[in-house]
């Protein structure tokens, strides 16, 4: 899993006076070849699926090297431009919102279990009350050229507030960050990469 790639599609909507984004995820049907996701218009997406607003989120790039989802059922696929993509998740709009502020943390009710193996690279964030949060995935939204070989040296780019911290690890031991029962705190980075609370810290 960990270095494949990926986008999402979101379609927004508004329910009971609430916009609702209904997220969908190439992972695992194909790596969004970018052949075909360059070709895709939001505006065109939206309009063909009765939908306020369609969001484009990718390429991205995972960084663990497991997830396994909670209660997993057969996920609704469906495409957009000759991307196949799974029906993942329905998520408040405001929560969107919140992941578009770099070093906000938010919470999100996904019911999964990552892990990270050891001997693998992690690339985490100190937060000032000592929260630490672990790079889930890293984006070329921002930066085409970003690889995960740069991340190390990311720290020296990043735009972080006062007190919070950049590092990078190899694990002795696997990594395990479990919210199949709470939700998960995660936030993004000036560079759209994304991460999550570790569960233990």
């Amino acid at each position: 899993m960990r270095g494949e790639r990926y986008c999402e599609v979101l379609l927004v909507s508004v329910e009971t006076g609430e916009p609702v984004a209904t997220v969908f995820n190439s992972y695992p049907l194909n790596d969004c070849p970018e052949t075909l996701w360059s070709q895709l218009d939001a505006q065109t997406i939206a309009a063909a699926n009765n939908a306020s607003l369609a969001l484009l989120n990718g390429p991205r790039f995972w960084l663990m090297n497991d997830a396994q989802k909670a209660n997993a059922t057969p996920l609704p696929q469906t495409e957009f431009g000759g991307i196949a993509m799974y029906r993942q998740a329905s998520v408040n709009i405001g929560s969107l919102a919140n992941r578009s502020v770099p070093y906000i943390p938010y919470a999100v009710d996904r019911s999964a279990l990552f892990t990270y193996n050891t001997g693998e690279r992690v690339y985490l964030l100190t937060a000032p009350d000592g929260a630490t949060y672990v790079m889930q995935t890293w984006s070329a939204q921002k930066d085409p050229g970003l690889t995960e070989a740069a991340l190390t040296d990311l720290g020296t780019r990043l735009s972080l507030p006062a007190g919070w911290m950049y590092s990078s690890r190899i694990l002795s031991e696997p990594l395990v960050v479990d919210t199949r029962s709470a939700p998960a705190t995660v936030l993004q980075d000036n560079f759209e990469n994304s991460y999550s609370k570790t569960t233990g810290g």
